[in-house]
């Protein structure tokens, strides 16, 4: 297609990305594609982040707090200022939807790549949204909400509507500050919980309150904008695989709606957007009952670009049908080439009109995306954070990553623990899924836990392959599909094995000639030794016996007293850079693996895994500073609350503090009845992953006093 080139159309020349990890990588690499030169912006923390290594230029604006850096307005408009900068990317998050900052680009002069600040404000309150859309003949779902709402105001509104109801906040999303409530006796803690976590989110701790759809799906609709008066949308996204309100996997197009609620639905989004004269890429989200998906309401239009945008451009093709043939036979299995709706951003906020007309919009395939987090599954979904030893990012046709980090790069806890969207795109649904499950195994990385495993448990759940969905599966199904994950499992023996042997390698002399009296592998003159490696995995040890070298060796697991005595079994190995072949019983497997101090990282056939081994010296170092009362940090962040003193006497499971990590509030709490006899952590202090906060001496072990 041929794109018109309006004689008024302004031209950037140098656009500035005002955010950070993989959205700004995202944006920088199409700026790239479209001549135009980017200006990269970071914190303290990501002084070697990704998308800086990305950009044409970069800017420092403060240090890691997010508030003292990507939220800082006026520093992101200073950094694009010094650099010439004509016009502002947003991303998503921070300030993407913070009408004062679009309006101040404005008044600096510089292009905001988005909606107004009109725009922005009338959809960025919700309900101010939702008086807009419903003039617009937009559905609703039951519910109330008024600005300056008190707590009692709200209660009674939640008891009018009728139970089960969602308080949410006004000014923002993502599931941030958002709370269930199923019973009355709930309501106050409930308001209370969702005005402190939206007033730390948004700065603003405005509720509203909607009546519960029963099994909600959540479906939202692209739509884009320009100047000139043209909206169309580009069909909708099923998001309805979420926990804690945050989603997990999205696809397009959705398996619930029919064609004719496909065109309803698009043509209600399209109106809502109209109603504030949107310009842009936004999306206009739904709430479909499972049960009546002829039913939708309107719940909130996210004025900004959304993280699950690429199944939108993986499966919408352009043009008449001569054209759409010619795209297909040129693209590999028939996917189109889509849409790049970053490029379509900067084209609008250049002046260009839209050259495609709604009836030349079309969906092609099937694409699903998962968000690949820095969490731990097994220990509640709680934020992880080290250094990324090594990744790997698979490829393949159908296959697309977005990612912000590399190998080496440190992942801590002043911002959201997304690393990466893997998306796969297939004829078929269910070949898109089968794609994205190989891009899933076939992701490495190395140094700390992600959700890889949950990722692929959910997607091999009964349901979620026949598109049976509800926002609520993932809760009801948390436990099997955590098992499912293996996120509870033992290592497998041939993981125990190739760990032992990566040890046994690294004692082995390099070069191809071998002195025996030089190697520590146990060589004896009347033949070799066993060597012991005692390895601990989730505070379980598994202790492997090895006889020989990489070359040619027997191994063992030891198994617990009593049980059979295991049959050494043949091994050998070798490795090419950070690939390590293992063959066992002549079965080859390969495992990418680094080395860091005592622990082995694997990884192979999908799953991770960290064994740490265990030495004599390193039990003494340990056993010094254990204790049975030790209340530690569950993950690193920082102490919002403290509500303990020494000397204080407390029940066990009372709760001491609260750390906060990622806008993600978790509640530590006594291990044991007894006695706080210290205290390490206060109000607003940085704390690490297991760091201890105080300590609980049981009812007794406290000595009496004198």
């Amino acid at each position: 297609m041929v794109h018109t080139q309006p004689s008024e159309a302004r031209r950037f020349s140098t656009v500035l990305v005002a955010n950070r990890g993989e959205i700004a990588v995202r944006v920088i690499r199409t700026l790239r594609r479209l001549g135009i030169r980017s200006v990269a912006v970071h914190s303290d923390a990501d002084a070697e982040a990704a998308h800086v290594a990305e950009a044409d230029t970069a800017v420092r604006i403060g240090p890691a707090a997010a508030s003292e850096s990507y939220l800082r307005g006026e520093r992101i408009l200073e950094a694009a200022a010094a650099c010439g900068a004509q016009a502002v990317h947003p991303g998503y998050g921070f300030l993407s939807e913070n009408a004062e900052f679009a309006a101040a680009c404005a008044e600096a002069g510089l292009t905001f790549i988005g909606p107004s600040a009109t725009a922005i404000e009338s959809m960025g309150d919700k309900i101010r949204a939702k008086r807009t859309v419903a003039e617009a003949g937009v559905p609703l779902v039951p519910g109330s909400g008024a600005e300056g709402a008190t707590d009692e105001q709200l209660r009674r509104a939640a008891l009018e509507t009728g139970l089960p109801v969602l308080f949410k906040p006004a000014a923002g999303g993502g599931g941030k500050g958002m709370r269930l409530v199923h019973t009355a006796e709930e309501l106050t803690a409930a308001i209370d919980a969702a005005r402190r976590e939206s007033r730390a989110s948004f700065g603003d701790d405005t509720l509203f309150v909607e009546r519960f759809v029963t099994r909600p799906r959540h479906v939202e609709v692209q739509v884009l904008g320009d100047s000139h008066g043209n909206v169309v949308h580009l069909g909708e996204r099923e998001c309805s695989l979420q926990r804690r309100h945050q989603k997990i996997v999205e696809e397009a197009p959705s398996p619930l709606l029919d064609p004719a609620t496909r065109s309803e639905i698009g043509a209600s989004a399209v109106e809502a957007a109209r109603a504030v004269g949107y310009v842009g890429a936004g999306t206009v989200e739904f709430i479909v009952s499972a049960d009546k998906p002829e039913e939708f309401f309107f719940m909130e239009m996210n004025t900004r670009l959304q993280v699950e945008h690429p199944v939108t451009e993986m499966v919408t093709a352009v043009g008449g049908e001569p054209e759409r043939a010619a795209r297909s036979a040129r693209s590999r299995d028939g996917q189109p080439e889509g849409l790049d709706l970053v490029e379509w951003q900067v084209r609008v906020a250049e002046g260009e009109p839209l050259p495609f007309r709604q009836d030349e919009l079309d969906m092609v395939g099937h694409a699903v995306e998962a968000r690949l987090y820095a969490e731990d599954p097994a220990r509640g979904f709680l934020p992880t954070g080290g250094e990324i030893v090594r990744f790997h990012e698979p490829g393949g046709a159908g296959v697309r990553i977005d990612s912000g980090v590399r190998g080496g790069d440190r992942v801590g806890s002043d911002y959201d623990p997304m690393l990466a969207k893997i998306i796969g795109w297939g004829r078929t649904r269910s070949e898109a899924l089968r794609r994205l499950d190989g891009a899933l195994a076939g992701t490495t990385l190395l140094g700390l836990h992600t959700n890889s495993a949950f990722l692929r448990a959910l997607l091999d759940h009964p349901d979620v392959r026949a598109g049976e969905l509800d926002t609520g599966l993932v809760e009801r199904e948390l436990d099997e599909l955590l098992d499912g994950s293996g996120e509870r499992a033992a290592p497998p023996e041939h993981v125990l094995i190739a760990a032992a042997t990566v040890r046994l390698m690294e004692l082995e002399p390099a070069g191809p000639a071998r002195d025996p009296w030089e190697a520590l592998t146990g060589w004896r003159i009347g033949g070799r030794a066993w060597m012991s490696r005692t390895f601990e995995v989730s505070g379980v040890r598994w202790t492997v016996r090895l006889r020989g070298d990489s070359t040619a060796a027997e191994a063992l697991v030891e198994r617990e007293p009593g049980a059979e005595a295991p049959r050494p079994s043949p091994v050998r190995a070798g490795r090419d850079g950070s690939v390590l072949a293992v063959t066992l019983d002549g079965r080859t497997r390969r495992y990418r693996y680094a080395l860091s101090g005592e622990t082995v990282r694997l990884a192979a056939e999908g799953g991770t895994w960290s064994l740490t081994e265990r030495t004599l010296l390193a039990d003494a170092a340990g056993k010094s500073n254990v204790t049975d009362g030790a209340v530690t940090s569950p993950m690193p962040g920082t102490v919002l609350v403290s509500n303990v003193e020494p000397g204080q006497r407390v029940r066990g499971g009372q709760a001491l503090f609260v750390v906060e990590a990622m806008k993600m509030e978790h509640t530590v709490t006594a291990p044991v009845d007894g006695t706080v006899t210290e205290v390490f952590a206060t109000t607003g202090r940085a704390v690490e992953l297991e760091q201890p906060l105080a300590v609980v001496t049981a009812d007794g072990d406290v000595p009496p006093e004198e």
